[in-house]
């Protein structure tokens, strides 16, 4: 394979956009087992009452990742993270005006390539929920400006509890607005009594990062249907959000459904509840392999806001009724946007 370097006279502000990226995949490949490695070092030094303290203290905040975290907005405006926007670039938009009174749930797709917190073979193990490009750079930055847009709203991105267990990982992820996705925790940000609270949800979860590569449109959503229920029990503003640009970041190797990768994918992920995405794209110093993203533009379109009401008790009827508009309104902003961001009109999504 033919290697194609990177320039040597690369401008001083595309250097530092790579480097802010970097720093942003190292942190979900390997932050959390550096954190852990260094709290257990800690605990075998003579400095070991410090690792004592923070126990204490971790067994006293064990409950804060489901109680709305704990924001920074100090941590979500670091320069930085306007390094790591313009790298793509990220790009948020607003189609209408939400109210500041109210909770919303925001369904996130697609859910994209993920970049893990784990390794396995030097390859990416991709839990649901661990953050994309979008939905970080959106949602747990002001890079993008999400306060100036929607003034009055915090934003919240779920990810699984298991890394809200991580000693100081947990912490750093927290002040970014990463809360866990537990259903507890959705359900006390959503019940919020006076509103300005949004829960941002990669609805396609694990499965649909199988099938995330460049032009795919196929979302896993139609048995998707826990987060339509606790909008209805907590009355949630439901708001759709299409990524366009998401699933062009990564290449990933050719997984048909029946293939044999395929259904080794699918039985770890039965076993272990993780996807387990093989995917690839530019390094450090060269464009040809890697596990860098590409450059590639990323729109995150915000759309209009579903009216819910609130019903303590939904039936199975209230849920598909709204489960239905939900993929409806979905459709629509695909629709009305897909031509400003390069799509063709033969190219719908297909739900599974």
């Amino acid at each position: 394979m033919k290697v194609e370097f990177a320039p040597l006279n690369v401008p001083v502000r595309r250097r530092l956009q790579t480097a802010a990226t970097l720093q942003w995949v190292f942190s979900f490949l390997a932050l959390a087992q550096c954190c852990l490695a260094a709290f257990v070092l800690l605990a075998l030094s003579d400095w070991w009452i410090v690792a004592l303290l923070y126990a204490g203290w971790l067994w006293l905040d064990w409950d804060t990742p489901t109680c709305g975290g704990r924001r920074s907005q100090w941590v979500r405006s670091w320069g930085i993270w306007e390094f790591f926007r313009d790298y793509f670039p990220l790009t948020l938009i607003k189609t209408v005006d939400l109210d500041p009174k109210k909770n919303y749930i925001f369904g996130f797709h697609p859910h994209g390539v993920p970049v893990a917190v784990l390794t396995c073979l030097a390859l990416p193990v991709c839990p649901s929920g661990v953050l994309v490009a979008g939905a970080f750079g959106n949602f747990c930055t002001e890079a993008t400006g999400f306060s100036r847009l929607f003034p009055g709203l915090r934003s919240h991105l779920l990810m699984l509890p298991f890394w809200f267990r991580v000693p100081l990982f947990r912490d750093y992820i927290m002040y970014g607005g990463l809360v866990s996705s537990s259903k507890s925790s959705l359900s006390h940000l959503v019940s919020r009594p006076s509103g300005g609270n949004v829960a941002v949800i990669a609805v396609g979860g694990a499965p649909e990062a199988l099938d995330a590569r460049p032009g795919a449109l196929t979302l896993q959503v139609l048995n998707r249907k826990g987060f339509i229920k606790l909008a209805l029990k907590h009355g949630a503003q439901l708001v759709p959000v299409f990524s366009f640009g998401e699933n062009e970041l990564f290449d990933q190797m050719e997984n048909p459904s029946g293939s044999p990768l395929r259904k080794l994918q699918n039985r770890l992920q039965s076993i272990m509840g993780v996807a387990m995405p093989l995917f690839h794209a530019r390094g450090v110093f060269q464009y040809s392999f890697g596990l860098m993203p590409y450059r590639k533009p990323i729109h995150t379109v915000v759309g209009k806001p579903i009216p819910v009401v609130q019903t303590p008790s939904p039936s199975c009827e209230d849920i598909e009724c709204l489960h239905q508009r939900y993929l409806q309104n979905l459709t629509e902003l695909f629709e009305q946007h897909k031509h400003n961001y390069g799509l063709e009109e033969q190219q719908h999504l297909t739900f599974i």
